[in-house]
């Protein structure tokens, strides 16, 4: 069995959508969800799917604590779904190649620190720009720059405001990450 874990600041949408595509998958399960936030509506997913969770800091990232918890679950794959701490180095390197984001634009545009959610939907909108989408790609020592797995792109209407963009990316994003998920695993460990 395949354990992924997923790192998530938010509501939980992608979580959810990621949780729900693995529930019964034969060789990848959802085995923990992580959170910097102790609102954050991906804990009530975690919760939902009996999938055990943890509220961690930066400094936790950066004291080996997290790298315990998810040692202690046997993770072979992190899955950031809206994961707003950037990951440092040591971890990137722990988990090379096995750490996976998805990004509101189609990457390089509208990436890096700062660069999320609405705050990507609205310089696309005053951009006014004829396309979006999203982007799957790995992660590495900085914002947005690793190496690019899949992308998905949906037309914009000229009278499209941001929140009908974040709408558009949205269903992207749910509609694609899970299986991108699952193919890279299975071509990784295969």
């Amino acid at each position: 069995m395949v354990n992924i874990a997923i790192f998530a600041s938010g509501g939980g949408s992608n979580a959810l959508e990621i949780c729900t595509y693995f529930e019964n998958h034969p060789n990848i399960k959802v085995s923990v969800i992580i959170t910097n936030k102790p609102n954050a509506g991906v804990i009530g997913v975690a919760s939902k799917f009996n999938i055990p969770s943890y509220i961690i800091g930066k400094k936790n990232m950066e004291d080996g604590s997290l790298i315990a918890i998810l040692e202690n679950h046997k993770i072979d794959f992190v899955i950031l779904a809206g994961f707003l701490l950037l990951i440092p180095t040591m971890f990137v390197r722990q988990f090379e190649n096995r750490i996976l984001n998805i990004h509101p634009s189609l990457l390089p545009a509208y990436g890096g620190y700062g660069m999320y959610g609405h705050f990507v939907h609205e310089a696309v909108y005053k951009n006014k720009e004829k396309i979006s989408g999203m982007t799957i790609h790995l992660v590495n020592e900085k914002y947005d720059e690793g190496r690019i797995i899949f992308q998905a792109e949906c037309a914009l209407d000229v009278h499209d405001k941001p929140e009908q963009i974040a709408e558009k990316v949205l269903k992207l994003e749910h509609k694609y990450y899970s299986q991108t998920i699952e193919n890279y695993i299975n071509s990784f460990v295969s």
